[in-house]
């Protein structure tokens, strides 16, 4: 376990490192100056010379390429992810913010994705050719198809402004912007008023994730049912459900769990267009506009929380494979 964690540890600081690595280089290649971009106030008038090489000598924008790449990274193992190029705001300040709803926006999302998309996976695999085995499947095939914007917008007209206009049930309605009264227990459970701005941008983030994990829970049980030691568990005359929970449940949950790792990892930071339409101030909307005002300092930072974040979710993914496979042995070479 221990040589486990320790080379695991390794491989996150070496992925941290080719990402900042890769993003400052990418962002170098783009033909203007932040400089000039701050200087202008963002807009398309000449600004001052003088203006602008004093900002270029503020930020270190004036010294060579590779002494600014050294000089972010040891800000960086220092704890100092700098300040914002246009609001003056550090950075981590900047993370503190916008970390938080971007977290519980994924940990819900999973939340309903494992219910749901595990659930109708194993109920289709039992009921293979059943109605309930072809309804999971065009389910599936329909919400991997729908564009995850036109969702999200049929999701918040429907529920957001339509129930509202034509007074639906409360329980059918839904506020389509904000987070409400931004109430929390232990930092992830809603409360007052806040699980209601929730419902429609959990239920937007987790539908393709979920279409696409019914789908392979589905097919890794059916795997798994096909397998030796499933058989002989079911000629020893174990019930059915013994032989469902111990015997193939478990060993079908390797590709599962995997892509809910997966899965969390990303809508921490790509849930752009979700939050976006709801009007979320989450970590991916904040590092796209950040891109498009050319803001080095928090596209970096906030791209290296994003990437840290994914790299704990797969390392608990890989510890949680010795739980559900106990062939599994962590630290093993093979």
């Amino acid at each position: 376990m221990g040589s486990f964690l320790l080379r695991r540890t390794f491989q996150l600081v070496f992925v941290l490192w080719g990402g900042a690595t890769l993003l400052f280089m990418l962002f170098f290649l783009l033909p203007s100056n932040p400089a000039e971009l701050m200087a202008s106030g963002g807009g398309n008038r000449n600004p001052d010379p003088q203006v602008v090489a004093n900002l270029e000598k503020k930020y270190g924008l004036d010294k060579p390429k590779f002494e600014q790449y050294t000089t972010y990274l040891t800000n960086v193992v220092q704890g100092d992810l700098g300040e914002s190029f246009r609001t003056r705001e550090p950075v981590i300040d900047i993370a503190k913010r916008r970390l938080p709803p971007s977290l519980r926006l994924a940990f819900w999302a999973v939340i309903l994705e494992a219910s749901v998309g595990i659930g109708s996976g194993m109920l289709s695999a039992r009921k293979r050719n059943s109605v309930g085995d072809y309804v999971t499947t065009i389910s599936a095939v329909v919400l991997s198809a729908i564009p995850v914007f036109v969702l999200a917008f049929l999701i918040k007209q429907l529920t957001g402004v339509y129930a509202f206009k034509n007074d639906w049930p409360s329980w059918a309605r839904f506020p389509p912007l904000g987070y409400g009264d931004d109430t929390w227990i232990l930092g992830v459970i809603p409360t007052g008023n806040t699980w209601e701005h929730l419902v429609q941008p959990v239920f937007v983030l987790a539908s393709v994730s979920t279409a696409i994990l019914a789908r392979i829970t589905r097919t890794s049980m059916l795997e798994t049912m096909r397998m030796d030691h499933v058989r002989t568990a079911r000629a020893k005359g174990l019930a059915e459900k013994q032989v469902m929970r111990r015997h193939v449940l478990r060993n079908a949950m390797i590709p599962v769990i995997t892509v809910l790792g997966i899965d969390f990892g990303t809508m921490v930071g790509a849930a752009v267009l979700t939050e976006t339409v709801f009007n979320l101030p989450g970590l991916g909307s904040q590092i796209v506009n950040s891109a498009k005002d050319q803001d080095l300092p928090v596209v970096l930072g906030l791209s290296l929380i994003v990437m840290l974040v994914y790299g704990l979710a797969s390392l608990a993914v890989d510890l949680s494979y010795a739980y559900f496979n106990p062939r599994v042995r962590l630290g093993d070479e093979t």
